[in-house]
């Protein structure tokens, strides 16, 4: 095992964060010392950018359209207070003053100078943070249900096996050049909210007959240029063995995949042309013949990760409190219908009587999705600190969770949060927008998603007519990489270039949860200054034909079809 996967994790107030060892620390410095120097030789002259390139990238570090970007690395979604106290000073000293939070749950710094890129790589290790595996053909960081440990719903916490993970595939010698990224999502709960179908490897957690933990195994999901929906497997793969199968199946991808094309080298193309029952048969294979007990999980690990993830500690309510906590929020959201509203869309039900999740939305009207600047990051921060144990966990749709809030608690956060600009209340709404870069920063893209989410958010401004639509997600990526994961998105856009012109592909009835699709394209493309008016379009459509208010978006498009949307859309051509 590699140095920097043998931490352990700090507990204090309850905060799940793993923490570097003495030998970790010297991990990273080293790393840093060893960038530095490649850093002053590529500036130097000494190494050309063909040389740099797979160095820097080693450190998370990407050469965009305006800048250098690094993206560093958020063990599955968990931050500390101190954590996000130094992202949001690195962001002042480094950047410009803000941070961008990602489909990975990872955070993006989009203006780096080369020459201070290794600076930050030190602030990070300071905190117990890097940039390693965010970038290359390798394992990236695995991602996992943003309530972990806290939802009310959780078979067990996904955490602790997101951890195991994270310790194996560490700069693992056997998968560090693999033929193209690969990833990996791990959901705790029945209802899927890590998107595990569109990953190349997606874990469920279950139980089996006699009540011992288990995964269900999806292999083979993934967005991009060919978007497919993950094979399951394994109905059941025990606890014990979850290690030993992730190793054969990645065996299997690495002799395997194609390495000649990298639009054809991801393992869901793989395992598409070979056939499922082929790959599977392959995979059993280099299962059954890989040394078991060696790669065997033994329960007093897993307990002894659990033990790190034990409950903080929760002052909970009597009877009578949790009566009279009841009442004065009830009473609360009565007198203030923005407060009502807030409650309503960003709380989570935990599993502790008297306790919520919170989502922070990182999607205001006219901001920029997944952005948060320094002071915000302070203010979480401090949040978290003074009332959720520390803890902050960011999420796959790019917002921020504050884990463990007392309900009593939930009026004080929220006026905080209006102070910080951070209490919309629109989590799972149309303006609650997942969206890439875009063009504004990225040198793939072909259009600019930042300014279409704007557009688009400033459009459906009013919360009522949020609240009447209901749960609508929208998904924008600004090229076919899709980054925004456009193809899952209830509505999903993509810009493509059509002779030099800026327009937007149409998708709808995508899903990343239990009911994973791929959406269907509408139509004929829309130019860019169109794309407000077609998705106010297709909200008319679905408002005037749904059966009730119960009828989702996405139950509507399975029954309705595409066809009501055309003839809204079409009519005129």
């Amino acid at each position: 095992m590699d140095m920097i996967a043998a931490g352990t994790i700090e507990q204090g107030r309850g905060a799940a964060i793993y923490r570097y060892d003495a030998l970790d620390k010297q991990f990273l410095a080293d790393r840093v010392a060893e960038f530095r120097d490649q850093v002053a030789r590529r500036i130097a002259g000494r190494l050309s950018e063909d040389e740099f390139k797979p160095l820097r990238l080693m450190n998370g570090l990407y050469l965009q359209l305006h800048a250098y970007m690094l993206r560093v690395a958020i063990p599955y979604g968990v931050l500390s207070s101190a954590q996000l106290r130094q992202l949001a000073a690195i962001s002042e000293t480094f950047d410009r003053g803000y941070g961008h939070f990602t489909t990975r749950q990872n955070i993006q710094f989009n203006w780096i100078k080369l020459e201070e890129a290794p600076d930050i790589l030190a602030a990070l290790a300071e905190v117990d943070l890097h940039a390693l595996q965010t970038s290359g053909n390798c394992i990236r960081n695995t991602t996992t249900d943003e309530f972990a440990g806290a939802a009310a719903d959780e078979i067990v916490d996904p955490r602790v096996y997101a951890e195991l993970i994270r310790q194996w595939s560490t700069r693992h010698p056997e998968f560090s050049f693999l033929p193209r990224k690969f990833k990996i999502a791990v959901t705790g709960a029945e209802t899927d909210r890590a998107a595990i179908q569109v990953h190349d490897i997606g874990l469920q957690a279950t139980r089996g007959p006699d009540g011992a933990v288990g995964f269900a195994v999806y292999v083979g999901g993934g967005l991009g240029r060919t978007p497919v929906i993950a094979t399951r497997i394994r109905e059941f793969l025990p606890e014990p063995e979850l290690l030993g199968y992730l190793e054969a199946i990645l065996r299997v991808y690495n002799a395997q995949g194609r390495r000649d094309n990298m639009y054809k080298a991801r393992i869901k193309i793989l395992l598409r042309d070979m056939g499922a029952a082929a790959f599977t048969r392959l995979v059993e294979a280099e299962y059954a013949a890989i040394d078991r007990a060696a790669y065997r999980i033994d329960s007093a690990l897993v307990a002894d990760i659990a033990a790190h993830f034990a409950d903080p500690p929760f002052q909970t309510f009597s009877d009578a409190g949790l009566i009279a906590a009841d009442a004065a929020l009830a009473a609360a959201r009565r007198a203030d219908r923005g407060f009502d509203r807030f409650v309503a869309r960003n709380t989570h039900p935990h599993r502790v009587a008297g306790f919520v999740s919170l989502v922070v939305s990182l999607k205001p009207v006219g901001g920029i999705p997944g952005d948060a600047t320094a002071a915000q990051m302070r203010a979480v921060a401090a949040l978290a600190e003074a009332h959720s144990f520390s803890e902050i966990r960011v999420t796959h749709a790019q917002n921020l969770v504050l884990p463990h809030l007392r309900i009593d608690a939930l009026r004080a956060v929220y006026d905080a949060l209006v102070a910080a600009k951070l209490a919309s209340g629109n989590v799972g709404l149309i303006t609650d927008m997942i969206a890439c870069p875009g063009l504004d920063y990225c040198s793939l893209a072909n259009s600019r998603s930042i300014p279409m989410a704007q557009a688009i958010a400033e459009r459906f401004g009013d919360l009522d007519a949020q609240d009447e639509i209901g749960t609508l997600h929208v998904n924008i990526s600004g090229c076919i990489n899709a980054c925004g994961h456009h193809h899952v998105g209830h509505i999903g856009l993509l810009g493509v270039d059509k002779h030099g012109v800026e327009t937007y592909q149409v998708t709808l009835g995508g899903s990343a949860s239990n009911d994973a699709a791929v959406g269907e394209i509408l139509g004929r493309a829309f130019a860019a200054d169109e794309v407000v008016d077609a998705v106010e379009a297709i909200v008319r459509v679905y408002l005037a034909q749904r059966r009730d208010r119960d009828e989702s978006f996405k139950a509507f498009v399975m029954r309705a079809g595409l066809e009501p949307f055309r003839a809204s859309l079409y009519q005129a051509a």
